[in-house]
């Protein structure tokens, strides 16, 4: 039994030997890059639409506050008139923008969670894919440096009978002199 195992894991050694030579790491690394290049890309337009949504509901948030406000002077008038109808009507009105206020400003705060989320994530991945480039760039010096060797060509050799027979009586007359 231990025969058999010990002869399952050199077959799977040597697959796995083979399954790494298959897989050009230069290659696997350029597409991890380019990944990640995507991802980064899809981040960053995910964060510019988010600040610009977070801007809007500043925005809104400034038109409810100068509602408000003129919601007051409304009120301010409708009790110096004695209105207690039309009051009622204003302060309906105050209490749903403030209500309004409150949720535009809970969801900018979340908005704001969001947005420092992806912006950790965004930083982390922007180092990672430093990482990366520089990684691939030495593996692209690496493999530079080892192509040279690697392309060897054996020059075409042929010998002659010609020329075997005069290296023949060389070597003949060195033995004859020493």
């Amino acid at each position: 039994m231990a025969l058999i195992t010990r002869v399952s894991r050199l077959f799977q050694a040597d697959f796995h030997a083979v399954l790494d030579r298959i897989e050009e790491p230069e290659v696997l690394l350029r597409q991890a890059v380019r990944e990640m290049e995507e991802e980064l890309a899809s981040d960053e337009q995910r964060s510019r639409i988010l600040k610009h949504e977070q801007g809007q509901l500043t925005a809104r948030e400034t038109d409810l506050e100068q509602t408000l406000q003129e919601l007051d002077e409304q009120l301010d008038i409708c009790f110096d008139s004695g209105n207690d109808d039309l009051a009622r009507a204003s302060i309906k009105r105050k209490l749903e923008t403030q209500q309004y206020c409150k949720g535009l400003a809970r969801k900018r705060q979340a908005l704001q969670e969001t947005l420092d989320d992806l912006d950790t994530r965004l930083r982390e991945n922007r180092s990672r894919l430093e990482s990366m480039r520089q990684k691939a760039e030495l593996l692209a010096e690496e493999t530079a440096r080892a192509r040279p060797a690697d392309n060897w060509t054996i020059p075409d050799i042929t010998v002659r009978d010609e020329d075997v027979e005069v290296a023949l009586l060389r070597e003949k007359q060195q033995r004859r002199r020493s």
